[in-house]
């Protein structure tokens, strides 16, 4: 078992945590989950929100492995009854997770583990059910899960995992005890990588403030080749401005393709895909509107392109940068909706075009 695994989402099958104590950050979820343990009254299900890789999986895992614990230390897993050391094998067997096939956790899925939690726990304790991505569930899918919710078996936690809670029904919302994850400072997350991973201080550095806060992502990032890709995507949003409409339409289909290639479950597959280009060229504004505020470099995203930044600044006004982040946003959100990814690309790729053009940018002939 990994001693330092940092505080990130282990749907990927990733050796989990020895406990709350093993992740980092997410004081205020942590203490609220021992709270809960502490009045014997535990809540049958939660709904754990906030951007991938902070620890919302990390956490389930922690809880399951309190609430199964043989001999828990003030309210956390001790590591070593039989019950830890068959969370720390990933063989527990009353810890289930259902993860998005495809794009989407269908009927089928969901009959399935309804099924599963109608018979009692097999180690006598509790069962937890981890549903990750529950945003993907189908609206049918997600009313036959919402019949469990209304009568949950005994002995049965249900743990829905999603990043935004109006991606869900308000009724299966209005049922789950709602725990949020926040993003970690970069200062933070800039001294774990450091110290429990052995990366390089600028390098260190650089991930700390380009993963939105999230250490997992800035475990994937490097581990998968995403700085090459970033600087490819950063290159390329650079050239955007001077691009005709028919060029642009080119850029917006081309980097759809390249989604499809890199597979559709960018979180299983752990290759850069659309939704982490789209964040990067999100910070990439969010750095242009920071230097047209007059902000200082100390705080930039994206501080290996500072000069790049400062030049290209000067052709923006402040309101096509606004409209840029604007779009960026709601294209991460048609996506993580499942929303057709050609379309959104080209409303995003050309919307940014003729918004730069707008700002005193040219048009190349």
């Amino acid at each position: 078992m990994n001693m330092s695994a940092p505080g990130y989402d282990n749907s990927a099958g990733r050796t989990p945590p020895p406990g709350f104590s093993g992740i980092l950050g997410q004081e205020t979820a942590k203490k609220f989950l021992k709270q809960v343990m502490a009045n014997r009254k535990v809540p049958h299900a939660y709904l754990f929100t906030g951007i991938p890789g902070i620890g919302k999986t990390s956490t389930a895992m922690a809880f399951a492995m309190a609430l199964n614990c043989r001999e828990p230390v003030e309210f956390d897993a001790c590591g070593k009854c039989i019950s830890c050391r068959q969370f720390g094998r990933n063989n527990f067997p009353d810890f289930l997770s259902v993860v998005p096939k495809g794009r989407n956790i269908g009927i089928d899925r969901i009959k399935e583990i309804n099924r599963e939690l109608g018979f009692a726990p097999v180690s006598g304790g509790y069962r937890v059910c981890v549903i990750h991505q529950a945003e993907t569930m189908t609206p049918e899918s997600a009313n036959a899960f919402l019949k469990t919710l209304e009568e949950p078996p005994d002995g049965n936690i249900l743990i829905l995992k999603t990043t935004e809670s109006a991606d869900l029904l308000p009724t299966i919302v209005s049922r789950c005890q709602k725990v949020p994850f926040q993003p970690l400072p970069a200062s933070e997350i800039e001294t774990w990588l450091i110290r429990n991973r052995g990366i390089g201080p600028d390098v260190a550095r650089l991930l700390s403030r380009i993963c939105s806060g999230s250490p997992g992502r800035a475990i994937r990032m490097y581990e998968s080749g995403f700085l090459e890709k970033r600087k490819a995507w950063l290159e390329r949003l650079i050239r955007l401005p001077g691009l005709s409409k028919l060029e642009a339409l080119d850029t917006a289909l081309a980097c759809a393709e390249e989604d499809r290639k890199n597979g559709i479950d960018q979180v299983v597959s752990g290759q850069p895909g659309m939704l982490d280009m789209l964040a990067v060229w999100a910070n990439w504004y969010r750095d242009l509107l920071l230097l047209k505020a007059g902000g200082t470099k100390d705080r930039l995203v994206n501080i290996d392109f500072f000069d790049h930044l400062t030049e290209i600044s000067a052709g923006y006004n402040i309101d096509s940068i606004i409209a840029g982040i604007t779009a960026l946003n709601q294209a991460q959100l048609d996506i993580r909706r499942s929303r057709n990814v050609n379309l959104v690309m080209i409303h995003t790729v050309l919307g940014l075009n003729r918004a730069s053009k707008t700002s005193g940018h040219t048009e190349d002939e």
